[in-house]
């Protein structure tokens, strides 16, 4: 039972809601009255004496307090307290509003290998980081519950955790830690003999690499049938890992031998075999992603290019026959807020996060598009599918997060997907996973993109094909249809095209009547013929 309840005061902090009891601490969250924090309440009658240093000091907040790294927890405050005559020690750290690793696998029941790579990437980054800092930290307890995925932000970022078995190798520690509460198919082979090194950590992160991708720790076998003493637990172990390394799932999405070859290496038994250093692993399970990126990067010109605002000059909606509903909408929505900012600020008034134009072909969906970058002169991105299209696994979202990203730097920035049924079909009918993360990567970044100062606009003949994700509001909200021309608008359309061809005469009218069902493409290639016949 927890000794605090909500509303209750821990020192300076008040609880919000008890989180975890545990055999020698309790944690909640708290906040100051600003801010929101994780507390953790650690009695000292039940910690095991290599628990703290010589000084009497816990080693976890020490080692906390000796950390700053974005994939680590953030130490915030600690001090003792005694409550009712009994010792105890309040860490705080920052909130991390997400879940952990082992929280996600069992929801999503599963996790992809991009997915499991990126948990791993991070927490390799913090792992060698610790390993490298000026004291190194050897962490000791490298598991998928204690890596937390961050949700807080825009993108996910997985946080190492949990440092009550954290030590400084060349501290005073009492040469090991109680191993009584730890997962054993986590430990590397020495820590069994009372051997906690660099490398038994990496042997930790190869065991969480995986669990992740197969849902089960590494030589695993039963151990709930009794209880165990050490030297009985490492016997079954120890005669587990004498087997080659199962790989449950050979046929799983994305698993390469080059990955399967990291997991044997990392998971060695004889430290001689595996990772000697955090980052040596690192740039293993990196080097193949970064090779494909190198061989997609564009080249030098292309970048320079690329990083050019590309604006559009020309007659705006003037050009435009026709489409008055359509024209007036763009006006009130986007057009006025663009050029008389103050009055609508005053009403915090934004400007839509997307359009949704749709209908038959040829019917100047496209142009549309461009006329409005015209009329606001904005810079101007234009995207067809093989703009983003990429023959790397994941190739696609890389791209497509870059897209979005150069929109910002250069904003404000109108955006065009031409096809976008193409580009965010709906996932219910995908069997690709490399499609699927595409549509995902292209949903994130639509959320309330106008706070970026982009607006996207869409174009598509099929709106049935587009996920329905894309269509809610915060992304391409407002949607419009965009009708073959009229009589009357294949009259201005026909004025439009044959404006300063050299011959006034003509019956624009008769023009439109003949052309009935014509769309804008045919009526602009049927002038385009005419003037060609008369050149010749």
């Amino acid at each position: 039972m927890f000794m605090f309840k909500r509303n209750e005061k821990i020192g300076p902090y008040i609880v919000e809601f008890p989180i975890k009891e545990g055999r020698q601490a309790e944690s909640y969250r708290v906040t100051d009255g600003n801010v929101t924090y994780f507390l953790k309440l650690i009695d000292h009658s039940k910690l095991d004496e290599t628990q703290t240093n010589d000084k009497g000091q816990l080693w976890e907040v020490e080692i906390l307090k000796s950390l700053s790294h974005p994939n680590i927890v953030k130490y915030h405050d600690s001090c003792d307290i005694d409550i009712d005559g009994k010792k105890y020690t309040m860490i705080v750290t920052n909130f991390i509003s997400g879940e952990t690793v082992a929280q996600r696998m069992a929801r999503k029941q599963g996790c992809s290998v991009y997915e499991a790579k990126r948990i791993i990437i991070a927490v390799l980054k913090a792992v060698a980081y610790m390993h490298e800092a000026e004291h190194p930290v050897i962490h000791n307890e490298l598991t998928v519950q204690n890596v937390m995925i961050d949700m807080s932000g825009r993108e996910e970022v997985a946080r190492v955790i949990g440092f009550g078995y954290a030590r400084m190798p060349n501290g005073n520690h009492k040469s090991i830690f109680c191993r009584n509460d730890l997962n054993p198919f986590y430990l590397a082979p020495e820590v069994f003999d009372g051997k906690c090194t660099e490398q038994s950590d990496v042997f930790s992160v190869g065991s969480m690499l995986y669990h992740v991708l197969f849902g089960l720790p590494p030589y695993f076998t039963d151990i709930s049938l009794k209880k165990w003493d050490n030297d009985s637990l490492k016997a079954a172990i120890s005669k587990e890992r004498e087997k080659p390394l199962r790989i449950l799932e050979r046929n799983k999405f994305d698993l390469s031998q080059h990955l399967l070859d990291i997991l044997n290496k990392a998971l060695a038994v004889d430290p001689e075999n595996r990772y000697k250093t955090a980052q040596e692993f690192l740039l293993d399970i990196t080097e193949e992603d970064s090779i494909k990126h190198q061989q997609s990067m564009p080249k030098e010109d292309e970048v320079q290019n690329q990083n050019e605002k590309h604006i559009l000059h020309g007659n705006g909606f003037a050009d435009v026959a026709g489409l008055n509903e359509l024209k007036a909408r763009m006006q009130n929505e986007v057009i006025n807020l663009v050029r008389n900012p103050e009055k609508y600020k005053k009403l915090r008034v934004k400007i839509p996060n997307g359009f949704l134009l749709y209908g038959p072909p040829g019917c100047g969906k496209t142009f549309i598009g461009e006329k409005l970058a015209e009329e606001i002169g904005w810079n101007y991105v234009y995207v067809h599918c093989s703009d983003v299209a990429s023959p790397y696994i994941h190739g696609g979202q890389e791209k497509i997060a870059a897209l979005f990203n150069r929109a910002k730097e250069q904003a404000p920035t109108i955006i065009f997907l031409d096809e976008i049924d193409a580009l965010i079909a709906d996932r219910s009918k995908h069997t690709n996973v490399s499609e699927y993360g595409e549509v995902n990567e292209f949903l994130t970044q639509l959320n309330n993109c106008s706070e970026n100062h982009i607006l996207v606009i869409a174009a598509t003949n099929n709106p049935k094909a587009i996920d329905p994700a894309a269509l809610r509001a915060g992304r391409l909200e407002i949607k419009m249809f965009v009708p073959a021309p009229d009589l009357e608008e294949r009259v201005q359309l026909f004025k439009l095209s044959l404006k300063d061809r050299g011959d006034d005469n003509i019956d624009y009218e008769k023009l439109a009547k003949l052309t009935e069902n014509y769309v804008c493409k045919d009526i602009d290639q049927l002038v385009n013929r005419a003037a060609l016949q008369a050149a010749n």
